[in-house]
């Protein structure tokens, strides 16, 4: 897995005639000749005589066609090669528009190797899909052929008899040669688009004929021909190839789908236990606390900037990739170029490498190391899922989504583990996918595997449970299944994998997103312990999770007595020091402290209001505005001796100043709050802030920009008067 080569289909594959090539330059007529002929050679070492099958080869006699003209071209190229070799003076043999038409001639095999290449390297479904467009790509090849051989001047090459007949015969071939497109392949194309349209009439195609143009005419075999199929539709969709149809696309990958499971049924059982030994491998290695650090780290995975493992590897318009941070810095800094090939950027636009991604994710997996899906990626994913969505695409679908759940149901242990796998899959984007699934009654099936002694059903089952609860109308499904929050936060507590705990996380955010289940949450025993625990422990997306849960249920107003209890608001306190999950924290903080109790257990910790502090001076917008109102409603609500506790801070008015000036609506309107409660106090703060202050209640749209400036929000403004002296720190 670490060779160059091993990624070499990985490279985004883009119009294989598209954009612009250039000869060598410099080169004498000797170097050039040879290049030509060198470049010539390669394309016939590795398209030449290409393996019969009883299958189709789509662009099989187009791909046969040029390899022979090409082959012809060489007999030109190996015979100049051989005249100039024995010429006393090579470098001035020929003509200058015989270099010229030698230069394009160069960039003729060039683009031809490139189209045979991008035949070979694409699925089957691709190339059907895409059958006309590259029929004329092949077409404009022949007819380039034809124009320079017309310009080419023969009479000042001397080339011998039996050569020259052969470059005269292609000449008037390709000026012959008209468009070709294979009939069966054209009807093979109709007949998908059929099986589709029936789709989209509701109606199921006919398994038969599934079967004879799946196996029998595409020459897809088996499940596992099935998933390259699908993975390689699934790359082009999600890197935005070409001009495709998305919506025709997600159409075939829906119906491959459905084939996969209707014409092969579980055919991947061995795959799947190979992957849950590798799960229990990685369970064990964790458990001994001892990863083997001695693998190297292969360099298609690494940033070709930074030269690190990539997090979120894009694709800039060269067709490079690199990690996101380290391009979009680059870009930032002002360059216009691709750091590897030095091209020009045509624009800043980043496709993120799906495929590649996906590679770095698995060899993570194996090796033991946290990796995190972008967030970028995941909206990335539902925005073009929405675009491939089509009624064809949805009941096909819908057609897989019946199988599968039937299966979960009747099916073995490990026929039940692909089919829950599958389920996630299906559920992790589309709106009518997740409503389907779970009107087809898979909530019900799958929440018995949440105990499952099996890690990667367990896994694959909360996470199926996470993407349905995205959609509202299933929340209330997976909230009236008996027993199945109490599984949930079992899976929270002690779930095989990290994964699986981080999704369980995941999932009681998504279910406290609504306001009449956020009691149910809290009482239910243990999840707010072992949310405070993951906020805590967990890894970096663990803790996400795990804070915006709690962040949901902190808005419940009853909230703060188990919070206290659990230890989530120690948690919480502590949370803040770390910038991953900081604004979250603060604003979770800020609203349990409406509660008298919870604001003196807070302010009764000297980090607590430091941690905030630093959060107001080094945070983001929204992070600066929950922490000043956090340290507001601290004040407000802890009474007079913590209110001057806070106000005594040095450093507070300067900060106070900076949110006044640069802050959120909400922001300034909590600042301005606090300054008044410290002006009351006599403080320090209230000195740094000078005596210009003046509060009122006037509305903030009567403030006008003066000499002394007002900064304000809904009930409160402020006057700041600006013969302020800011002390120094």
């Amino acid at each position: 897995m670490s060779s160059a080569l091993a990624f070499l289909s990985l490279r985004r594959r883009r119009l294989p005639l598209a954009g612009a090539f250039f000869a060598p330059a410099d080169f004498s007529d000797l170097a050039l000749i040879h290049t030509i002929a060198s470049l010539a050679g390669e394309l016939l070492t590795s398209h030449y005589n290409p393996r019969p099958s009883s299958h189709a080869q789509f662009q099989r006699r187009n791909s046969v066609s040029l390899v022979r003209k090409v082959k012809i071209l060489l007999c030109l190229f190996e015979f100049l090669k051989d005249s100039l070799s024995s010429s006393s003076s090579p470098s001035s043999l020929f003509p200058r528009s015989a270099i010229l038409c030698f230069r394009e001639l160069y960039i003729l095999v060039y683009r031809a190797k490139l189209l045979l290449e991008y035949c070979s390297q694409s699925s089957r479904l691709w190339l059907l899909l895409r059958n006309p467009q590259i029929s004329g790509n092949f077409h404009d090849l022949n007819q380039e052929i034809a124009t320079l051989l017309d310009v080419l001047p023969l009479d000042d090459l001397h080339l011998s008899a039996d050569v020259r007949e052969q470059i005269e015969l292609l000449q008037r071939q390709t000026r012959r040669s008209k468009l070709y497109v294979h009939p069966q392949d054209e009807e093979l194309r109709r007949k998908l688009f059929s099986f589709l349209h029936e789709f989209e009439q509701g109606e199921v195609p006919d398994p038969e004929e599934l079967r004879a143009a799946f196996i029998d005419q595409l020459g897809i075999l088996d499940a596992k021909a099935c998933r390259t199929e699908i993975e390689f539709l699934e790359e082009q969709i999600y890197n935005l190839e070409e001009d495709a149809d998305l919506s025709l696309l997600g159409g075939v990958v829906a119906l491959t789908r459905y084939c996969r499971f209707l014409l092969f049924a579980f055919q991947e059982i061995d795959v799947e236990r190979c992957s849950n030994q590798a799960k229990k491998l990685r369970k064990g290695l964790a458990s001994q606390g001892s990863l083997d650090s001695s693998f190297t780290i292969p360099k298609d995975f690494c940033c070709p900037i930074s030269l690190d493992l990539m997090r979120d590897p894009v694709i800039t318009s060269t067709g490079q990739t690199y990690d996101r941070a380290s391009i979009i810095q680059w870009m930032d800094e002002g360059h216009c170029t691709c750091p590897n090939s030095g091209q020009m950027l045509a624009h800043n636009r980043l496709v993120p490498n799906r495929a590649l991604r996906n590679l770095i994710s698995q060899w993570c997996t194996a090796h033991g190391i946290p990796c995190e899906t972008p967030e970028s990626a995941e909206a990335s994913a539902e925005s073009i899922a929405t675009a491939c969505a089509s009624k064809a695409a949805v009941k096909a679908n819908q057609a897989t989504a019946r199988i599968l759940v039937q299966q979960l149901s009747t099916g073995s242990e490990d026929e039940m583990t692909v089919s829950v796998r599958e389920l996630r899959l299906l559920a992790k984007t589309g709106r009518e996918n997740r409503a389907f699934i779970a009107e087809n009654g898979a909530i019900p099936l799958l929440s018995p595997l949440l105990y499952s002694c099996n890690p990667v059903a367990q896994e694959n089952a909360v996470t199926a449970i996470l993407n349905l609860s995205i959609h509202d109308g299933n929340k209330s499904r997976i909230m009236d299944e008996e027993g199945c929050l109490t599984l949930i936060v079992g899976v929270l507590r002690q779930g095989w994998t990290t994964e699986a705990r981080e999704n369980a996380a995941a999932t009681l955010f998504s279910l406290s997103a609504v306001h009449e289940y956020k009691k149910r949450i809290i009482d239910e025993p243990g999840a707010v312990e072992a949310l405070a625990n993951m906020l805590t422990d967990g890894s970096p997306r663990g803790r996400k999770d795990a804070v915006m849960a709690l962040f949901n249920l902190s808005t419940y107003q009853e909230s703060w007595v188990r919070m206290m209890d659990m230890g989530a608001l120690s948690a919480l306190v502590g949370a803040v020091k770390d910038e991953g999950v900081a604004e979250e924290a603060a604003g979770a903080l800020a609203l349990l402290m409406k509660e008298p109790i919870v604001a003196e257990a807070v302010g009764s910790e000297e980090a607590a209001i430091h941690s905030l502090m630093g959060l107001m001076r080094s945070g983001t917008a929204k992070a600066k505005e929950n922490a000043v109102a956090a340290l507001q409603e601290l004040c407000l609500r802890g009474g007079f001796t913590l209110t001057q506790r806070v106000a005594r801070m040095p450093s507070l008015g300067v900060l106070l100043q900076t949110i006044l000036f640069t802050g959120t609506k909400r922001a300034r309107r909590k600042a301005a709050l606090l300054a008044k409660m410290c002006q009351r106090c006599e403080s320090p703060a209230s000195m740094a802030l000078g005596n210009g202050w003046a509060f009122d209640r006037a509305p903030a749209r009567t403030n006008p920009l003066r000499r002394s400036s007002s900064f304000g929000s809904g009930d409160v403004s402020v006057s700041v008067s600006m013969a302020i002296s800011v002390p120094v720190l």
